[in-house]
């Protein structure tokens, strides 16, 4: 498994104008100083990408020198493509010119931003202050912060109540081959697909974590071994049996699970982690895209 590296963007906003608030955007990913911080847009026309010039600068190798515009078109926000490299994203789908809603999600290069707009939109910066306290802005899982705490809590919950609670950890196969081959862009997709695939099948009161790089877990309350390993063979096929595509290059891609159960024991929650990891590492080495636990 390849070590998770965050290289910090520098980010230099429009200042803002007093009445500022109307409609704005915030940066979600990645990770680093300026993560969260809000562009207000306080301008008919604000141009981001990698140049000086440009009114919000994004330094990072995949935004282009001017990569796209955001602008006003009557009572409505649009966002156009500069002819980017690797071009502009509404929610995932590439654009050239395409209309802004509220709490859309805008890529460029890397980067997103989240789009936020109407009478509420300090109320929404403020959930989406919190929701990026507890979400991986990349994936939409959980963040390893939050992970951490909640399987604390049923951990002892579980304990308490003596239910058995069952924790997977998963690992993207090759992931380091995917990058060097497809581009680092195309591994950002490929950890958002793969996210999306499970957090639909996970129920609401499991949890899917993000938990570093492309290690992700997942907590199963008042699931016992058969429980969870009937869980990580179904994810392990919804990964491995339907080919990803991106930019039109259609590749394959697989998981590599290691799971651990306790019942109704009060286990120390990286002890509990350690028992899973141990057996992620034996999948790895016994071949790749299998269960083992």
């Amino acid at each position: 498994m390849s070590e998770w590296k965050t290289r910090i963007t520098k980010v230099q906003a429009v200042k803002p104008r007093a009445d500022a608030g109307e409609a704005c955007l915030v940066l979600i990913y990645p990770p680093g100083p300026d993560m969260g911080k809000r562009f207000a847009l306080t301008r008919n026309e604000v141009v981001l990408g990698r140049g000086s010039d440009c009114d919000i600068q994004v330094d990072r190798d995949s935004v282009s020198r001017r990569h796209a515009r955001v602008f006003r078109a009557t009572d409505q926000w649009m966002v156009e493509d500069l002819q980017s490299t690797n071009g502009s994203y509404v929610n995932d789908v590439p654009v050239q010119n395409s209309l802004l809603r509220d709490s859309d999600f805008l890529k460029i290069g890397a980067a997103i931003f989240k789009f936020l707009s109407g009478q509420g939109v300090e109320a929404s910066y403020h959930e989406e202050i919190y929701r990026m306290t507890i979400v991986d802005g990349l994936t939409g899982a959980h963040n390893k912060r939050y992970f951490l705490e909640f399987l604390e809590r049923e951990i002892a919950r579980c304990a308490r109540y003596r239910r058995p609670l069952s924790l997977l950890m998963l690992d993207i196969d090759h992931f380091k081959a995917i990058n060097d081959q497809h581009g680092h862009l195309t591994g950002d997709f490929v950890l958002r697909e793969l996210s999306r695939r499970l957090l639909g099948r996970v129920r609401r009161e499991e949890l899917l974590a993000r938990y570093g790089g492309e290690e992700f877990a997942a907590v199963l309350p008042e699931t016992d071994l058969s429980g969870a390993r009937i869980f990580a063979e179904q994810v392990r096929r919804l990964v491995a049996d339907t080919a990803f595509e991106y930019e039109g290059d259609r590749f394959n891609v697989s998981i590599s699970v290691g799971l651990a159960t306790v019942e109704g024991e009060d286990v120390d929650p990286m002890a509990f982690i350690k028992r899973a990891d141990d057996n992620l590492y034996r999948a790895k080495r016994d071949g790749r895209n299998r269960v083992i636990g």
